[in-house]
């Protein structure tokens, strides 16, 4: 083993043995005592969900330390020391153009006002991955329970997601079934492949126009993606990944779907949660669903889809079902904080060195309102986080809410209050506080005061 492979392995394991008990079983070497002492994680989660919320019901109406949850917040009362929501964030490019706000809502890009194809820019996930998923088997892991994946490459290329529970959990502990030496093989042909793919494309693209030019790049990048997740794989070959035992493995490896809804959600956090207990990565995406193919929620007797909840036409009894099916989201997204904050770790728990962005790239779905985006940050206190408090950018704008009102929610949901009240200015904050030296995300103006100690 290499001496940056055996370094690596030493900073995995001891991490993943930290708090983690009797679940883990990893071998141990002698050569271990030698090695440096691994670094301290820093890890982010972002969490998306689908066509907004209903604001009438959402909208916290109070800034300041002393809020009230609103009904579909209920369920993180208990995390109240750990958690910020955050109201009237917005995507100054991204402004009535709704068809590609599940896209951009980590790149804040400007796209196109009829939702038709664009060239991304990164994603804030992945500047955080360049600067903490060099130590951990993967730099970022992509995962939709349903939609499309939240990732975007440098070269502004969407990295695809992973949908299969099952998959995810032999990604992260399934023993493999060749040996290193035959899956070696495989990944070295899978190089030798790419690198033909690519000296042809190369050939090919001085004959091409500019249009063709265009998507004949973006395919190389595409193949270059590839090409690192192969030479990342082989690096890794001789790190045995973390082992589970007993009620644990089990417990992953079930085989749910969206008839199970709550028990779905749950099983997915509870794989985000066992890849960082185990430091397998440090950066985590998850689509809780898309845009325009969200299923509905039969165990709570919701079998509409969410797009369709959230085209309700002011309709009374479809507003109080997209309301229950945002307080179950939010319950899911509570029980994804129980599991963080369970995990204990050297000066405080898992949360703590977590931060979580939970929210969408819509505000009120029936008007296709993408001002004021549903926004909660959460955990991270280990990275500088102050939490507790309702961050209100629109308050000191309107002086006060009157959500009940027919229209009041148009007027806080079309377009922002606070021009300067930037999504982009979290992103960069939660950039930072990952450790990644920059002055600037996207269109930010600076990081949130109001959120860091």
């Amino acid at each position: 083993m290499s001496n940056i492979n055996m370094n690596r392995w030493q900073i995995s394991r001891r991490q993943m043995l930290r708090g983690i008990g009797a679940t883990i079983a990893l071998p141990l070497l002698d050569c271990m005592a030698a090695l440096p002492a691994p670094s301290k994680p820093k890890r982010s989660v972002f969490l998306y969900i689908p066509n907004g919320v209903n604001t009438l019901t959402w909208q916290i109406e109070k800034a300041g330390a002393d809020y009230e949850f609103t009904t579909p917040l209920k369920s993180l009362e208990k995390h109240r020391a750990d958690v910020t929501p955050i109201s009237g964030l917005h995507h100054p490019m991204v402004i009535g153009k709704n068809h590609n706000c599940e896209k951009v809502w980590l790149t804040g890009a400007n796209v196109p006002g009829d939702g038709g194809a664009f060239r991304n820019t990164v994603s804030a996930d992945q500047v955080i991955a360049e600067a903490q998923g060099a130590a951990t088997r993967f730099s970022s892991l992509e995962l939709a329970v349903e939609g499309t994946s939240l990732a975007w490459s440098k070269d502004g290329i969407q990295i695809p997601a992973e949908r299969n529970t099952q998959q995810i959990f032999n990604m992260l502990f399934g023993v493999e079934k060749d040996s290193k030496e035959t899956i070696r093989r495989r990944l070295s042909r899978r190089g030798s492949i790419l690198d033909i793919v690519s000296e042809d494309a190369k050939r090919v693209n001085q004959k091409l126009g500019s249009e063709d030019r265009s998507k004949l790049d973006e395919y190389l990048t595409a193949v270059r993606q590839v090409e690192e997740r192969t030479r990342r794989a082989d690096e890794w070959l001789n790190v045995a990944k973390p082992k589970l035992e007993g009620d644990a493995a089990t417990k992953l490896q079930r085989k749910l779907t969206m008839a199970e809804a709550g028990e779905y959600y749950r099983l997915f956090y509870e794989l985000m949660a066992m890849a960082l207990r185990t430091d397998s990565t440090r950066v985590i995406t998850c689509g809780i669903g898309g845009e325009g193919s969200h299923s509905g929620i039969p165990e709570i007797g919701i079998l509409q889809t969410r797009h369709g909840l959230s085209h309700h036409n002011g309709d009374p009894e479809q507003l109080r079902r997209l309301t229950q099916t945002d307080t179950f989201l939010v319950e899911q997204f509570s029980y994804f904080l129980d599991l963080l904050k369970a995990q204990r770790e050297e000066g405080g728990t898992l949360l703590d060195t977590t931060q979580v962005l939970w929210g969408s790239g819509m505000a009120y779905g029936h008007s296709h309102g993408n001002a004021n985006l549903p926004t909660l940050l959460a955990g991270g206190k280990a990275l500088g986080y102050k939490h507790g408090t309702h961050v209100d950018f629109n308050l000191p704008k309107i002086g006060s809410y009157n959500v009940a009102e027919a229209t009041a929610h148009y007027r806080i949901c079309s377009r922002p209050l606070d021009e300067n009240a930037r999504l982009s200015n979290l992103l960069l904050t939660m950039v930072q506080r990952a450790g990644v030296e920059t002055p600037k995300f996207q269109d930010s103006l600076g990081p949130i005061s109001q959120i860091v100690a």
